[in-house]
């Protein structure tokens, strides 16, 4: 299977939980590797860094959009490097036209675009390369349509991060591909990296063990335990939630998600962006279910393929 990922590591760690799963999972071509609202190239040398850890220097990198289509800002912000890279990571600054390039080549070769990040190099290439996303097969990290379960915490679509930081990329995205298959953040919340699984990920190599560094680094700044103990339906050791691995895992057709058609149309609420169901929208694949544990699983014996290769 033909894979292109399109991702904003650097800030919340589940990025790299989502590449390195990439790269050891059976049967995929990573056809490129971009990354948005990445200023001076930052995202993209990290993207470089990983690759290299994995010997994997083959697969084409571009760094994408610096800003926001729509506030023309970049949204968030960067760890200092120290307390997410054991290693000083040189940036990797390019063309914005360059990480366009390569999405496009990949829609040309047939590859499914996921999207982790938020959608603005879509965007981009939507207003760029008219009819372009017509032919695209995106899976993406996000969309809001219902509140999580009573047993997780009660956030709503203002957390839902792709798309709040470029909400008109998001729909330009979800109006303009051939085919969108969301993964919302209420479903994510079921998949959990735990402190429990450090030591394995440790023992895996290189790449387990820039996991497993990154991950108590981000449970211990975003005081994720206090959130896990919080909340009965989230483990006591909380470090992160899976939220990108989970949409890799959508993309692949991994056995542990399930899905639903949906009809959908974009609601803007005081720049809030959330999506209704709509009898006469657009329509969407929408992930609705996990079975955490089979995931989990098939997510570490990717990571540790990954090593493996490496």
């Amino acid at each position: 299977m033909k894979v292109h990922l399109d991702t904003d590591l650097g800030t919340d760690m589940d990025d790299l939980a989502a590449l390195v799963m990439l790269l050891g999972a059976a049967d995929v071509e990573l056809t490129g590797i971009t990354t948005s609202i990445d200023p001076g190239g930052r995202r993209a040398g990290y993207v470089g860094h990983v690759l290299g850890l994995a010997d994997r220097r083959d697969v084409p990198v571009a760094a994408g959009a610096e800003v926001s289509l729509t506030t023309r800002t970049t949204p968030g912000g960067f760890p200092p490097d120290d307390r997410r890279w054991p290693e000083p990571v040189s940036p990797v600054p390019g063309p914005v036209g360059s990480a366009l390039g390569l999405l496009a080549d990949s829609i040309g070769a047939g590859a499914t675009i996921v999207v982790v990040g938020p959608s603005t190099n879509l965007g981009l290439l939507g207003v760029e390369r008219p009819g372009l996303l017509a032919h695209a097969e995106v899976v993406m990290m996000g969309g809001w349509f219902d509140l999580p379960a009573v047993d997780l915490p009660p956030w709503g679509p203002d957390r839902d991060w792709n798309v709040q930081c470029d909400t008109g990329a998001a729909v330009t995205l979800v109006g303009g591909a051939a085919a969108v298959t969301m993964v919302p953040i209420p479903l994510t919340l079921r998949v959990h990296l735990r402190r429990v699984h450090v030591d394995r990920l440790r023992a895996s190599g290189p790449l387990g063990r820039l996991i497993a560094f990154q991950a108590e680094r981000h449970g211990a700044e975003e005081a994720n335990h206090e959130v896990g103990r919080a909340h009965p339906g989230l483990p006591d050791d909380l470090l992160n939630f899976q939220h990108d691995p989970l949409t890799c895992a959508a993309a692949l057709g991994w056995a542990s998600v399930f899905f639903e058609r949906r009809r959908v149309t974009p609601v803007l609420d005081h720049e809030v962006l959330r999506f209704a169901d709509d009898p006469h929208g657009g329509p969407v694949r929408v992930a609705v279910g996990v079975d955490a544990d089979a995931f989990t699983a098939d997510w570490f014996d990717a990571v540790e393929a990954a090593d493996r290769r490496a």
